[in-house]
């Protein structure tokens, strides 16, 4: 199924993996979801990711869940940018279902599908795992690799072989820097395979390494200046891309510098764009010190 449509999937460009904002009585704020979505592709985004980490798709239940993908499928569909949605789970059953109830939504492009975690399966056990999955998934596949998260790491042959599936189209890459697999990666992807940054501060680099665009949850904050460093790098225009990147990359280290996304929601609610800064436990709000942090980094960028 996602392996006949897996070479189609625009994945270029800055992908921003929303935030899922609360009400003062704990409920998802669609309509500040909602203009989130509109706000990141005005920005210049060339898509949105729904239910990813920075959502706190493991705090919110199957209903908000729905709500929160409806809101940015319908957003999407009238923009006609791609949405990405967070799926799959540990077990590889488990995963066939969160990816089959993606066909309720058409305006969904690709599954966000994080490499099992906790139970570290092998190299071998990983690429069966997304062998079944690209059988049956109704959309292609982005392969979420987070070691520092799963607690599985892969080297390059590892993500070159799951590269090579038909139904996969690339791979958030997360890897904690820019070790030698990453460089032996990008030095040698498969036809078809795209690799997307996922560690925000780390951006610059990948793109200059290859990397077609990133999922960066930090790209709520100053979209437009992480599209244009995009596109430094996409033109080769590297005296603009550098310095740029490595404010960027500034700015990034604060965002984080909290467990995500309460640092995010803590500036995007000073900023007047969602009406609460809570996050679920067993997540805290962000401290007064760390917002302040990334609102002296934004103002510092402009």
């Amino acid at each position: 199924m996602a392996q006949d449509i897996a070479g189609n999937l625009p994945l270029h460009g800055i992908h921003v993996p929303l935030i899922t904002p609360f009400t003062r009585t704990g409920e998802v704020a669609a309509e500040a979801l909602e203009a989130l979505a509109h706000e990141a592709l005005d920005a210049g985004a060339s898509g949105i990711v729904a239910l990813g980490t920075t959502a706190e798709a493991a705090g919110l239940d199957e209903a908000e869940r729905d709500l929160a993908t409806g809101v940015c499928a319908r957003v999407c569909g009238e923009r006609g940018a791609p949405l990405t949605v967070g799926a799959g789970a540990g077990g590889t059953r488990a995963a066939e279902a969160s990816l089959a109830r993606l066909t309720r939504w058409p305006q969904v492009r690709a599954a966000l599908v994080t490499v099992p975690p906790f139970v570290r399966p092998s190299a071998a056990g990983v690429l069966a795992h997304f062998a079944r999955l690209s059988e049956v998934s109704p959309v292609p596949l982005i392969v979420y690799h987070i070691p520092y998260r799963t607690g599985q790491p892969l080297d390059a042959a590892a993500l070159r072989a799951l590269g090579a599936l038909p139904g996969v189209a690339g791979v958030k890459y997360a890897g904690g820097g820019i070790g030698e697999d990453a460089v032996a990666l990008l030095g040698d992807l498969p036809a078809g395979f795209e690799v997307l940054a996922g560690d925000d501060a780390h951006l610059s680099p990948l793109l200059a390494l290859g990397a077609v665009g990133g999922i960066l949850a930090s790209a709520h904050l100053a979209t437009e200046r992480f599209v244009e460093l995009a596109e430094a790098w996409r033109e080769g225009d590297v005296a603009r891309a550098r310095p740029l990147g490595h404010a960027l990359a500034r700015m990034s280290a604060a965002a984080f510098a909290e467990p995500n996304p309460a640092v995010l929601k803590g500036v995007l609610h000073a900023q007047g764009r969602i009406p609460t800064p809570d996050v679920r436990l067993p997540l805290l709000p962000a401290s007064r010190g760390a917002v302040t942090a990334v609102t002296a980094a934004l103002e510092r960028l402009a």
